[in-house]
């Protein structure tokens, strides 16, 4: 008997325990994908950086060959330059993929910005040479369409070197920082409309288009650095909510003779994006006005003897209009393809530069616009499915028809296409299986899978997780999209504590069936220990047409917290849920919202955590703020009646701030303004800061240590 039950108790399954430790500090849980698989011209082959016996190497692959040997471009051992070795961090080939720019020493300045050595390699040659002599860091060089040039950005100026003779010429001369910006973006246009190039060669290679950002009359914000002795000050150009921009104008500069025309474009406040034509010499420029509601399309032709200038369409809204890289010329030079929300849902149209605007889907949101195959007259994106939670894979004729999906599968499909369309890596992924990465053909066929994550399947087996499953909420009347992760051993006739994790603002959904990484693991944690863990898209999110997201427009806050307290007024009456414990937490816009939540919500919700929150619209970013509050001179009611600092009196429930010091997003003023106006109320909160740290609060052992305090703070507070 004895030998018996030790053998049935060897025989019982041992399933391993999550902490926040295996999930933010050794990264057990970590997802793979097919990093460095970039297309070649031809569209049939790629290549990918692999490691050859403990070197770098750039190897070339055929698409269509599974298990292929494939061609070495180059190694570590062909980069040496003064008798040292070149370790790169990225390469980017020219025009005929003869020559490669390689990046080292890359060092990030904001969210998208950086700056690097570059090096110039020959891949038949072998010659490997300096971008800049004396070996001084740039910003996004390129070579030129014909490769006989490289241009770059270095100190605000816009330079270009011949590679032939070496000379190098400076096509810009006023640049200084925190004054003068050539060829790249200010701080604003980098976050809010996602570009740090503001420049582009024509096709000819004999032009350069670029942006000029004056700056002088943007106030400046300083942050601390605490890692000296004294603290250092970083001082950098912001302007926030109803101050001034950067006067922004556009330019051309001839690279024969360096000399710079101005175009003029009328009135505008933005220029939010510039595309030169891939084979003409026909520039798209689009100017927007302040409120963001005027949208226009320059035509710059040089095709002529005489440039011309022309606005060929506007589009205007009562809200705002959206800016994004759906912008596409075609061959012909007389059609682009963009996307539009005129009509009320987000799709593409066929724009003429006579202004003829046609639509070409009639679907549901498009997400992606991924681009067109001309020979065959396919254009190729991704659409929302029948819920805002599905993502699918469409081609359909440049003349509207032949519509048909090329991803079979529920949950949440992206593409990333080779040149010429011929090709593209599917990710699909839905809430509870990680990213599937397979190469397919055009039609949507499967060649084969390039990464399945067997690896994390097999270590997630080793778990007892609960399945994240999409449910429907009535919120006072507006049905809202959910989530829910219920405990394990979930009993109905128990009662139960809610976490709520939430964001629910413009631009970003929160309840997608999309494997959601590490939070989906740390969730997966609050469910190990007894917690439901439930997210909602409230009015405001994407994907439920314009009506649906534009509705929070002048309102930042009000809509969204109503639905987010009546959400979690539903959950309450639920006969497994504990209706006097309701936590919420949220980051950055959901720490926006946790803290209306604690607030105005303070007979529903026993806990908050803020997580870097705006505290008042005042204080943020003017693009982002005025696309849906206008400015706070034009609208202080709709920035003061939903900000969290003017109800801090009708706190009740326990309420964790937190935020990085070094914060150029969202300013640790915010914070400090909410601690100002809670103690003045006299409430009593927790708080933490975390020195030296951006939005993103990471690096060496910081995320482990705030999801260990935030776990631990709501096991001692929910």
């Amino acid at each position: 008997m004895r030998i018996l039950a030790l053998f049935l108790l060897m025989n019982i399954p041992v399933f391993s325990q999550i902490t926040v430790e295996k999930i933010w500090k050794t990264y057990e849980f970590r997802s793979s994908g097919v990093d460095g698989f970039a297309s070649m011209n031809d569209g049939l082959h790629y290549t990918k950086v692999e490691a050859k016996e403990g070197r770098q190497a750039v190897v070339k692959y055929l698409i269509t060959e599974e298990n292929g040997k494939g061609e070495v471009l180059f190694e570590t051992n062909d980069l040496k330059f003064n008798g040292q070795t070149i370790q790169f961090d990225d390469y980017f080939f020219n025009s005929d993929e003869t020559k490669v720019l390689l990046t080292t020493m890359t060092e990030a300045i904001y969210r998208r910005s950086y700056t690097a050595v570059y090096y110039l390699f020959d891949i038949k040659t072998k010659k490997l040479s300096p971008l800049d002599e004396g070996h001084q860091p740039q910003t996004l060089a390129e070579y030129s369409p014909d490769g006989k040039k490289v241009s770059y950005i270095h100190k605000n100026d816009l330079y270009i070197k011949d590679l032939a003779s070496g000379k190098v010429t400076q096509l810009t001369n006023d640049g200084k920082r925190n004054k003068i910006i050539n060829g790249t973006t200010d701080w604003v246009y980098e976050e809010e409309f996602g570009i740090t190039k503001a420049y582009g060669w024509s096709p000819d290679s004999k032009h350069i288009a670029f942006l000029r950002f004056d700056e002088k009359e943007v106030k400046e914000f300083t942050m601390m650095y605490y890692e000296e002795l004294y603290p250092e000050k970083y001082t950098f150009k912001y302007p926030k909510a109803g101050e001034a921009n950067s006067k922004v104008t556009a330019h051309i500069v001839n690279t024969a003779n360096g000399k710079i025309t101005a175009l003029t474009l009328g009135e505008y406040e933005y220029i939010p994006r510039l595309q030169w034509s891939g084979a003409k010499n026909q520039l798209v420029i689009q100017t927007l006005n302040r409120h963001q509601n005027q949208l226009k399309y320059h035509l710059i032709d040089l095709t002529g003897k005489k440039m011309t200038q022309k606005v060929f369409f506007e589009e205007t809204s009562k809200t705002y209009v959206e800016i994004d890289d759906n912008l596409l010329i075609l061959k012909d030079g007389n059609t682009i393809l963009r996307t539009s929300e005129a009509d009320g849902y987000n799709r593409i149209y066929k724009l003429t530069f006579d202004g003829t605007n046609t639509k070409v889907t009639n679907g549901n949101d498009v997400i992606e616009f991924y681009g067109i195959d001309e020979a065959n007259g396919k254009i190729y994106y991704a659409e929302v499915g029948n819920r805002a939670i599905y993502k699918r894979i469409y081609r359909i004729g440049l003349d509207g028809t032949g519509k048909e999906a090329i991803s079979s599968e529920e949950g949440y499909n992206s593409a990333e296409f080779t040149a010429g369309m011929k090709y593209f890596v599917k990710t699909w992924s839905d809430a509870n299986t990680p990213p599937v990465y397979t190469l397919c053909s055009n039609d949507g066929k499967a060649i084969r899978v390039l990464e399945d994550n067997a690896k994390l399947n097999k270590k997630l087996a080793e778990y007892t997780l609960s399945k994240k499953e999409f449910i429907t909420l009535d919120a006072n009347g507006i049905k809202l999209n959910a989530s829910i992760i219920k405990p394990i051993n979930f009993d109905p006739t128990k009662k139960y504590p809610v976490y709520m994790n939430i964001y629910g603002g413009p631009g970003h959904n929160e309840v997608t069936d999309a494997w959601d990484g590490n939070d989906y693991m740390y969730h997966q944690l609050l469910a190990d220990k007894g917690y439901i863990v439930v997210s909602v898209d409230p009015r405001g999110t994407m994907y439920r047409g314009t009506e649906f997201k534009k509705s929070t427009y002048l309102q930042l806050g009000k809509l969204e917290t109503e639905d987010i307290i009546n959400s979690a007024k539903t959950l309450q009456a639920l006969s497994y849920v504990d209706p006097n414990r309701i936590g919420i937490m949220g980051w950055s816009y959901g720490g926006f919202m946790s803290s209306l939540a604690i607030t105005k919500g303070a007979d529903v919700f026993k806990m908050a955590i803020a997580v870097a929150p705006v505290t008042s619209w005042r204080y943020y970013d003017n693009i982002y703020t005025e696309r849906f509050m206008r400015t706070p001179q034009e609208n202080a009611s709709g920035y003061d009646e939903n900000s969290p600092i003017n109800f801090v009196k009708q706190l009740k429930g326990k309420y964790l701030l937190i935020h990085g010091s070094a914060d150029d997003n969202v300013h640790y003023q915010n914070t400090m303004e909410m601690i100002n106006a809670l103690v003045k109320a006299d409430k009593q909160f927790d708080l933490f800061i975390y020195p030296n740290k951006n939005h993103g609060i990471y690096g060496g052992n910081t995320r482990n240590h705030l999801f260990n305090m935030m776990l631990n703070y709501t096991l001692n507070n929910l």
